[in-house]
């Protein structure tokens, strides 16, 4: 079962998954992180900056990128990453790939999975989840063995996303995404979640079966899952009131603090 911790806002939200990340790199200064792009990790960005932490050797690998964005897009996750995440981090630039950024789109899947078991591996890595289920881009119907590839976009998820476009039109139609085989063996996942507009996915993704129907279900197959949760986002969980009792009463050795 993933550890659930259902807070009361997303500032409290973004200092809980501030504090495995802050962890990790005082244990590993080299750590490597998968990055989301997207409003749900920002303000795990902003409490980590506001730690004034030396993040210089950490290493990083998007989850995903759009097809078909020229480059220097300000859409473009290249860019997202560089305004939301490098900048404000203190990280190496050099040390944060993105998929797809040089070389042909056809291996480009390929190529960032090479790319990503040689530096060791994804040690944590952020998701959010989509109103479809899914994580990364990895859509309904995506398979559990799934490595990074290129994706179409369901139009849900085109419409969600438009919001950072002056129209749906303007949305690429496809991606480059990690797959659910490939975010399966990162070390530690952390799934972070706001708004009723979540809830339905959430609770399939924690409590329901296992499908590829939901793709956040996969989470349950993974040994070490954090998910962090608004109110409204865990509207919908069966045991919440089991996942607050757990979190109130963990052991000194699971604090972090």
């Amino acid at each position: 079962m993933a550890e659930v911790v259902i807070v009361d806002s997303k500032e409290a939200a973004g200092e809980v998954s501030a504090d495995l990340i802050e962890a990790l790199v005082r244990r590993t200064p080299d750590a490597v992180l998968g990055l989301a792009t997207g409003s749900t990790p920002l303000t795990t960005w902003s409490a980590l900056a506001a730690r004034a932490l030396d993040l210089s050797a950490v290493r990083g690998f998007a989850l995903d990128e759009y097809v078909g964005l020229p480059a220097g897009h300000p859409e473009s996750y290249r860019s997202v990453i560089t305004r939301e995440v490098v900048e404000p981090l203190g990280l190496t630039p050099s040390l944060v790939q993105v998929p797809a950024e040089s070389g042909p789109v056809e291996t480009a899947g390929a190529d960032y999975e090479r790319a990503i078991v040689a530096a060791g591996g994804v040690d944590l890595q952020i998701l959010g989840i989509g109103s479809t289920g899914h994580i990364g881009f990895n859509e309904p119907g995506s398979s559990f063995a799934s490595l990074t590839r290129v994706k179409t976009l369901t139009q849900q998820t085109r419409l969600d996303n438009a919001r950072f476009f002056d129209s749906t039109e303007l949305v690429p139609t496809h991606c480059v995404t990690q797959g659910l085989g490939t975010i399966q063996r990162a070390g530690h996942l952390v799934l972070i979640a706001f708004g009723e507009a979540k809830a339905a996915a959430l609770a399939g993704a924690v409590e329901g079966p296992v499908t590829a129907s939901l793709p956040g279900s996969a989470i349950q197959l993974h040994s070490t899952v954090t998910v962090i949760v608004d109110e409204a986002a865990a509207s919908e969980l069966k045991f919440a009131d089991y996942y607050r009792y757990s979190w109130e009463n963990r052991l000194d050795w699971e604090r972090l603090h």
